[in-house]
């Protein structure tokens, strides 16, 4: 019962490749440029693994989450990056009594440095970029009611080493991996039970997170069509319970496959339309959801 706010949990990580707008692509915005536009994105599942039993519940039956995110980012120099993420989230059951939350998540701010740009045989070149970012909550939202809470409510640090060998232009390759640290999260209650044990506090030790993305596709001035591949560890947190809901703090792995079209309109040159599809292919306390994501992004030049 885990999918969906897992999916806005770990936004910062896991957001597919935009040019020079998401924290894991390896494009770089010029100086003096700003990105921005909305995306819209819808996640549903009514399969799920309860730690490693798949099963589904007839008492929440499929659960939908959807946002709309605002995204920016300006090229401070063509090797410097700031980036913005926003996400407004509502999310709903299809069956029983539980009902759906909605409002403002949390802001993610990140610096990305391309580290190296060279030569690397004579048919492509060698990039490397290093992404630093944290995100804090923003909507007044409790994390202790999921599969339908909107987020986890937890302060976070990550770090991210991105490289890519690509064409000029035309097929790359690509990996990327992600290191990050969350802190505790604050219940409205004074005790809980999770992982076999009861503890006496309204703090939740939140486990840190792993996650890397292997990608290939092809990348020119007009067109952005890689496929990928995700795989996710948690580095601890427990399993849910049999009959239970979900808890925050809970172990969270999975592997997904997806792919994406990014296309930038010949006339404008700064108008570009993004698609993306992704399925959860293996995992641990996560829906088996399937991810679909469509928005328009814009390039100001100063």
């Amino acid at each position: 019962m885990t999918r969906g706010w897992l999916a806005f949990l770990l936004l910062a990580l896991s957001a597919g490749s935009l040019r020079a707008q998401t924290i894991d692509d390896s494009l770089m915005m010029p100086r003096n440029n700003f990105c921005t536009g909305f995306m819209y994105q819808h996640d549903s599942w009514d399969r799920y693994w309860e730690g490693p039993l798949k099963r589904g519940n007839g008492n929440i039956g499929q659960i939908t989450t959807q946002n709309v995110s605002w995204m920016g980012n300006y090229g401070i120099t063509n090797r410097l990056n700031v980036i913005a993420m926003l996400p407004y989230v509502w999310t709903n059951a299809s069956q029983g009594v539980l009902l759906g939350m909605k409002g403002v998540q949390d802001l993610t701010v990140a610096v990305k440095y391309n580290v190296l740009d060279t030569a690397f045989t004579s048919r492509g070149s060698l990039r490397t970029f290093v992404v630093a970012s944290a995100g804090t909550p923003i909507g007044d939202y409790t994390p202790d009611f999921l599969p339908l809470s909107i987020g986890s409510a937890s302060r976070s640090l990550s770090g991210r080493l991105t490289l890519i060998f690509q064409a000029r232009p035309g097929w790359f390759i690509r990996g990327t991996g992600a290191y990050t640290w969350r802190g505790n999260v604050k219940l409205d209650r004074p005790a809980y039970y999770t992982n076999g044990q009861l503890f006496f506090s309204d703090q939740v030790a939140m486990p840190d997170v792993f996650d890397y993305t292997a990608s290939a596709g092809y990348l020119d001035h007009r067109l952005h069509a890689p496929v990928f591949f995700t795989q996710q560890y948690t580095r601890g947190g427990g399993d849910i319970r049999r009959q239970d809901m979900p808890f925050v703090s809970n172990r969270a792995n999975f592997s997904k496959v997806g792919a994406l079209v990014q296309y930038w309109f010949p006339r404008s040159r700064a108008l570009s339309v993004r698609l993306e599809a992704n399925h959860t292919l293996t995992g641990r306390n996560v829906g088996q959801s399937t991810t679909l994501t469509a928005g328009l992004l814009y390039i100001f030049r100063f």
